[in-house]
């Protein structure tokens, strides 16, 4: 039996234990983090919209890896007794979307979070803290290549 929301919220949460919808955003951000996802934001939507209270949303740089993110945060869920209502486009890989009805997560390929780019669609949004731990350490959505260091030099040995 799905329970309500902590906050007397009407949505269900899909859950059987009491995990409020900041504590599920904050154990899925550590469970994207724990597969090495990038660029991980949590946005505070409450405000904004009544589908969710928040979105994860965070990017894996090959459709593996995306899956890999998805499988940590489903099991990372189930061990707190939660399950998300839907999964869409796990086979596909390039953008996976888990509905927990208060929390939305999307797990994206570089190429499609850029070309959809979330972020900018509910810029009005408060980020909440980043990702795992303390939440202080935020990811490059992109992060750069280093640079490579110069080759080693020539030196012209003259014969005398």
């Amino acid at each position: 039996m799905l329970s309500t929301r902590p906050d007397g919220g009407s949505r269900p949460t899909g859950i059987i234990k009491e995990v409020t919808p900041l504590q599920l955003s904050r154990l899925i951000a550590t469970a994207a983090a724990d597969k090495k996802a990038r660029g991980i934001v949590r946005l505070d939507i409450r405000q904004k919209t009544s589908i969710a209270d928040y979105f994860v949303i965070c990017e894996g740089d090959t459709d593996r890896q995306v899956r890999a993110i998805t499988d940590s945060i489903i099991e990372a869920g189930k061990n707190q007794g939660v399950r998300p209502l839907r999964i869409a486009g796990y086979d596909d890989g390039s953008w996976v979307v888990l509905d927990y009805a208060s929390v939305i997560v999307h797990v994206f390929l570089p190429g499609e979070r850029s070309y959809y780019d979330l972020e900018s669609l509910w810029k009005g949004a408060a980020k909440a803290d980043a990702a795992a731990g303390n939440g202080s350490k935020k990811t490059p959505a992109r992060a750069r290549p280093a640079k490579k260091p110069p080759g080693p030099t020539r030196r012209r040995i003259r014969s005398a």
